[in-house]
């Protein structure tokens, strides 16, 4: 049984980690392999600490672990989440310092930008739908504070699912626009294709992963609000950066987003 003084610990661990951007050992010595919630209990201290401060302000969340391979690696039946801050934006176009990273890899995903809160304990389908503003390409840059991505479970979790930074593209859509589920992905890194997928590998559709995600927003009291972004998951396989490295993300009836590391 993982006691409060274990959970305190780990999130200790964690937040000098980001503080200091420098990588600590994995948090699973203290709160085991498989304990989801006390994983989520870490994260929670942590979340707290950022906003308690003035330096930042949620603007969103993300979805991890949505495609069923990397579940099945990890051995869980579902995504997790973490939060995403105002800071951890960054402009399509715009340089990415490195000290900025942590361990680096970058996804591509559909981000949707919720025009209607969704509350209560019986979200639908067609509440999501109803609730979504637009939908924009994203390129989500995952970033990791245990130490060369030594990750299990409740490291990812405790860690707010593995969160860094993110870019929007400037190509909003309506989800009558394009097929969320059909469209299909590229991601480019300096002009050569090293990811490709579609909306059906995240949970069948980006979608399915935002009621997932609204339904328990919900029930852990932090629930989708207007002008939140939702990260939706994965529709390829992550690629690692490096200095200098310009990804750029193509998204059938969404169109493109970039993300472009400055040099060292």
């Amino acid at each position: 049984m993982v006691n409060e003084t274990q959970i305190q610990e780990a999130a200790d661990r964690l937040w000098n980690a980001w503080q200091s951007n420098n990588p600590a050992a994995p948090v699973r010595d203290l709160i085991g392999e498989t304990d989801a919630g006390a994983a989520y209990k870490v994260q929670e201290i942590n979340t707290k600490r950022w906003l308690g401060g003035e330096e930042r302000v949620l603007s969103g969340r993300k979805i991890g672990l949505t495609a069923k391979t990397v579940q099945v690696q990890l051995g869980v039946d579902q995504p997790d989440y973490g939060m995403l801050y105002d800071d951890m934006e960054v402009m399509d176009g715009d340089d990415i310092p490195w000290s900025r990273c942590q361990q680096p890899k970058v996804e591509a995903e559909v981000a949707f930008v919720m025009a209607a809160p969704l509350t209560g304990g019986h979200i639908r389908m067609v509440d999501v739908m109803a609730s979504i503003g637009f939908a924009a390409p994203a390129i989500e840059v995952v970033g990791s504070r245990v130490r060369n991505w030594d990750i299990r479970l409740t490291d990812t979790i405790a860690d707010n699912a593995s969160s860094g930074l993110y870019v929007l593209g400037q190509t909003p859509k309506r989800l009558g626009d394009f097929d969320p589920r059909l469209c299909g992905m590229v991601m480019l890194r300096n002009n050569e294709p090293v990811s490709v997928g579609a909306g059906a590998a995240c949970l069948g559709s980006p979608l399915n992963a935002t009621l997932w995600l609204a339904r328990k927003m919900a029930a852990v009291g932090r629930p989708l609000n207007p002008g939140d972004v939702v990260l939706s998951g994965a529709l390829g396989p992550m690629v690692e950066a490096a200095p200098g490295d310009v990804f750029e993300a193509r998204i059938n009836g969404l169109g493109s987003v970039r993300a472009a590391f400055a040099k060292e």
